[in-house]
């Protein structure tokens, strides 16, 4: 009986259900991550749609999850309001296609010191702040259509 638990465990994480948010994604106005990343400023706040694997998901909130590029190393993470689309942990490694509107934010020197000294710490890195020297501009797909696909 255990085992026959364990089995239909292991069967249903490997064959996760398709999981959808918001509204449905346009797939029509797929653009590689690559590109948008390549001159973001041509996309802020116009439409767009994007796709691929999820390498990170907010572990508070389920707020944003970062999208591997179709480029090595590169991601665009997908920001929502708390509460707004929740997504789960489990998504990461999973491949989501997203339809939202570019945002860009723009900080200020001490903000990008500050900001760069938390992922630091995230990733276990040392930091030095003196080597900021000029402010930071990121990006994010704020979304209106999300689907993590099985």
């Amino acid at each position: 009986m255990l085992g026959a638990l364990l089995l239909s465990s292991v069967f249903n994480c490997a064959h996760a259900k398709e999981l959808n948010f918001g509204t449905q994604v346009q797939p029509e106005l797929l653009t590689p991550v690559s590109t948008i990343m390549a001159s973001p400023q041509q996309y802020v706040d116009k439409p767009i749609t994007i796709k691929g694997t999820i390498v990170k998901v907010c572990t508070k909130r389920g707020c944003w999850m970062n999208i591997a590029s179709d480029k090595r190393f590169e991601t665009l993470r997908i920001k929502v309001k708390d509460g707004v689309m929740v997504f789960p942990v489990s998504a990461k490694g999973r491949e989501a296609i997203a339809t939202g509107t570019l945002q860009a934010l723009k900080f200020n020197l001490e903000r990008t010191r500050e900001i760069k000294a938390y992922y630091a710490k995230e990733e276990g890195e040392s930091f030095d702040p003196a080597s900021v020297t000029e402010p930071m501009t990121m990006y994010q797909l704020v979304p209106t259509g999300v689907s993590i696909l099985d």
